[in-house]
């Protein structure tokens, strides 16, 4: 009975330890490699990325003749293999505007009261996904800014959704393309559908699905039990 009673002992404390490890600490003293996490890999953020290999091994350009290209020619021979990340956030989460919020504030403190109202901000009827990229090549930067500027919610509202188990849709409210404040392009839903939250704890998984055009689909999946931040859901 002793030798149970002590195993016992270890075995919460050993899951008080796991506890203690996951409590994330202040979002005011987050590193920018801890605002990096929040923002790229994690439970409110993932990256998707898009690798084009058809380039990856050298061939020369040439002006005119056999193996040539419009659009080689123009950019130039890359010879390598390029990446193309998409950051998909949930912007309505507040730790990713914790996490912006952080890195701003870490460069142009005089913005510190401005942040604090981005971070507070009501997201109460809304459920707001933003979505930026970046490449290991800046010439691919320029049709992925292309497909999200041309975009627009009567063009892709058909094909772009949330999903949860089950297979229930919540589909685009509206979309905004890229803008100034460098939060990237935001896909807005309603936040309550058939009179109730669309995502709860019992959802499993929510899935952001959309495509943007022939050449751009935007397709990942977020676990929402990991959503939890400080005893709240947070999408």
């Amino acid at each position: 009975m002793r030798k149970f009673v002590i195993l016992l002992c270890c075995v919460s404390a050993l899951m008080g330890v796991g506890s203690a490890q996951k409590k994330m600490k202040p979002w005011t003293e987050w590193s920018e490699k801890d605002c990096k996490k929040i923002l790229e890999d994690s439970p409110w953020s993932q990256t998707q990325t898009e690798t084009d290999t058809s380039e990856m091994f050298y061939s020369p350009t040439t002006q005119t003749g056999a193996g040539s290209s419009t659009a080689r020619n123009e950019r130039g021979a890359l010879n390598q293999s390029t990446n193309v990340n998409f950051r998909i956030r949930f912007l309505s989460a507040k730790p990713v505007r914790q996490a912006l919020a952080r890195l701003v504030g870490a460069k142009q403190p005089e913005l510190a009261d401005s942040m604090k109202t981005f971070i507070e901000r009501d997201f109460s009827e809304f459920i707001v996904v933003a979505v930026t990229f970046d490449s290991t090549d800046q010439r691919f930067s320029g049709p992925a800014m292309q497909t999200f500027n041309s975009a627009n919610t009567g063009l892709i509202k058909n094909n772009t959704y949330l999903e949860v188990k089950g297979g229930r849709r919540l589909f685009l409210q509206q979309y905004q393309p890229p803008s100034r404040d460098g939060l990237g392009a935001k896909f807005i839903f309603p936040r309550v559908f058939e009179e109730k939250a669309f995502i709860t704890p019992e959802s499993g998984d929510v899935r952001f699905y959309a495509e943007l055009g022939n050449n751009m689909k935007l397709n990942m999946r977020f676990k929402v039990a990991d959503m939890m931040y400080e005893g709240k859901l947070e999408y």
